[in-house]
C-alpha cells in the first residue's frame, strides 16, 4: 500500500492526514494547535507540525507529502536561513496604509488609475493581507530588519523547506532550495498571474532590494525530498487546495467560510478586476478567480 500525507497549516492549527494513494482511504491522522495572534514566529508552525505528525503515527512508509497553508503571510529569512522577525499573517492589518500608498503611487495620485495598474500587472489590487504590502510596511517601520532580508517565502513554502531538511543555519544554496506554487505566488503582490513570472522591480521598489524568492513550480514538479526520501510536492495556498480538493471545473463556484470567507470559480482567462473584489490565482486546470471577505 502506497501512502501519501497531506498537511494543512492554517491560522489556527496544523492537521496531518495520511491516506492510501490508490484508494484515498484514511489510514491515520493528527492535529496540533497554533498560538493565537496575527504575528507568529514560524517555529511555532514547525513545532505544531512535528506534534501533528507524531499524533498521526509518524511519516514512516509515506512516499510523498504536500503542504497546503494559509496564504499571504510574510516570512523573512536572513543570509543564514534564520527568521528575521515573527511572520506577519494575512490577517494582520497594520499594512493597510502601505496598501493604500502602493495604489496611490502607482496611479500618480489617482487611486482608480493605481488600482487598474495593479489589477492588470499582478491580477490583484493591494490590500493589507498581501505579502508586498507587509514588506512595504517593514521597510518603512523596521528598516534594519528590511535590510537583513535575504529571502522571502510564504508559510507553506517555509514548512516544505523545513521538511526537506533546511532551516536555521541554511544559507546560500539552502535558500535557493525554497520553492512555492503558482497559487501562493499569485498572492504576493509581486507576481504576474497573466505572465507567470515574478516582478522583481515591483518588490525592490517596496523593500529596497530584491532577495531570493522561491522557485515557482508547475503542477507536476516536486520541490524536493525529505531526508528520509519522501517526495515533497509543490503544495498550494489553502483556498487553491480547496478548489482542487472540491474538483472545481469551469462553471462551478465554491464557497469557503472559516477565519475568512471566500468564493472561488474557475476561468479560462486571467482575472484583472480593478475593484479589488476578485483576485486571480493560477491553477493547473485554469485560473481560479477568488472573491474574498475578511
Amino acid at each position: 500500500m502506497a501512502l501519501v500525507a497531506g498537511i494543512d497549516s492554517s491560522t489556527q492549527s496544523c492537521k496531518v492526514v495520511i491516506r492510501d494513494a490508490d484508494t484515498g482511504a484514511l489510514v491515520r491522522q493528527g492535529r496540533a494547535a497554533h498560538p493565537d495572534g496575527s504575528e507568529i514566529h514560524p517555529e511555532h508552525w514547525w513545532t505544531a507540525l512535528q506534534e501533528a505528525i507524531a499524533r498521526a503515527g509518524g511519516l514512516d512508509g509515506v512516499a510523498a507529502v504536500s503542504v497546503g497553508g494559509q496564504q499571504h503571510g510574510m516570512v523573512c529569512l536572513d543570509s543564514g536561513g534564520e527568521v528575521v522577525r515573527p511572520a506577519l499573517l494575512w490577517n494582520d492589518t497594520r499594512s493597510a496604509g502601505a496598501a493604500a500608498d502602493l495604489i496611490k503611487t502607482a496611479g500618480g495620485g489617482d487611486t482608480a488609475a493605481g488600482a487598474r495598474y495593479w489589477a492588470e500587472t499582478t491580477g490583484t489590487v493591494p490590500v493589507a493581507s498581501l505579502t508586498l504590502t507587509k514588506l512595504h510596511w517593514l521597510a518603512e517601520n523596521e528598516p534594519e530588519n528590511a535590510a537583513s532580508v535575504a529571502a522571502i517565502c510564504l508559510p507553506h513554502d517555509w514548512l516544505s523547506w523545513r521538511l526537506m531538511g533546511h532551516g536555521p543555519g541554511s544559507g546560500g544554496e539552502g535558500l535557493k532550495a525554497l520553492a512555492t506554487d503558482r497559487s501562493d505566488a499569485s498572492g504576493t503582490g509581486y507576481y504576474s498571474t497573466a505572465d507567470g513570472r515574478y516582478l522583481p522591480e515591483v518588490l525592490a521598489a517596496s523593500l529596497g532590494h530584491t532577495p531570493v524568492l522561491p522557485r515557482v513550480l508547475g503542477p507536476l514538479e516536486a520541490a524536493g525530498r525529505t531526508p528520509q526520501g519522501a517526495l515533497v510536492a509543490a503544495g498550494a495556498g489553502d483556498n487553491a487546495a480547496a478548489a482542487l480538493g472540491a474538483g472545481a471545473r469551469l462553471g462551478d463556484a465554491v464557497m469557503s467560510l472559516g477565519t475568512s470567507g471566500t468564493v472561488f470559480a474557475v476561468s479560462e482567462t486571467p482575472a484583472a478586476d480593478p475593484s479589488g473584489l476578485v483576485a486571480a490565482s493560477p491553477m493547473p486546470q485554469g485560473t481560479t478567480c477568488r472573491w474574498s471577505a475578511p
